[in-house]
């Protein structure tokens, strides 16, 4: 690791523990609707690691680059998408969208300034192909997938597909395998039934990080 990756990895660091009680009091005002509600301190200091790892994991896989903000802004968003999504079994619009729109922005300055064109163009068909395939599975079978479910795996589709086709379907098929687990793992301790609703934001988030962290290589 050279130097500017070091200092930039200290710095994502740091930041993540600092945005860690902002982003925890996010979460749980977003899972209650209820803006006066307030973490405990065992949610702020794990929404701090995790903020602060993701982070720098998002530093170290894109460098000093305009890409590596998205990264680094759907990681945010990841931390509070699936704390809300464990909470409440929804995946809030007010992450989403704003997470959707940062991360297509920056791969597109990254693109006018280092000429990832076909990558901008691969992340954008990728978007646009999981969140008309989700949104069909959707409409298909209500039970499987709710609407936010369709608008994260649109946000998956733009970020995994922007290190290439294989780290996007790597993402959804872990996604889905880590959905699968944790569902049997339930069942089998009796916490939950056959029929019970499992929120499905967190495993796939957890699938994105696994691809990104086992190929994603982004593109020069």
């Amino acid at each position: 690791m050279d130097v500017s990756h070091a200092v930039l990895t200290g710095v994502a660091v740091l930041a993540g523990l600092l945005l860690g009680p902002l982003l925890a009091r996010s979460t749980v005002r977003l899972a209650a609707r209820d803006d006066a509600a307030t973490p405990s301190r065992a949610r702020v200091a794990l929404t701090a690691v995790l903020t602060a790892g993701l982070l720098a994991a998002a530093v170290l896989l894109g460098g000093p680059r305009p890409a590596t903000a998205a990264l680094a802004w759907a990681a945010g968003a990841a931390v509070v998408l699936a704390g809300v999504d464990l909470a409440a079994h929804r995946l809030p619009d007010r992450v989403l969208l704003p997470a959707a729109a940062v991360c297509g922005a920056a791969l597109l300055v990254d693109a006018a300034l280092l000429g990832t064109w076909p990558a901008l163009v691969r992340a954008l068909v990728a978007g646009a192909a999981a969140l008309v395939l989700s949104g069909a599975a959707r409409l298909a079978g209500p039970a499987a997938l709710g609407f936010g479910d369709v608008k994260l795996l649109g946000l998956l589709g733009l970020v995994l597909g922007w290190s290439g086709w294989g780290v996007l379907l790597a993402g959804v098929f872990l996604g889905l395998l880590t959905g699968g687990l944790v569902s049997l793992a339930l069942v089998a301790t009796r916490r939950a039934g056959w029929r019970s609703t499992v929120p499905f934001g967190p495993p796939l988030l957890a699938g994105a990080v696994l691809a990104l962290a086992l190929g994603g290589v982004p593109p020069t």
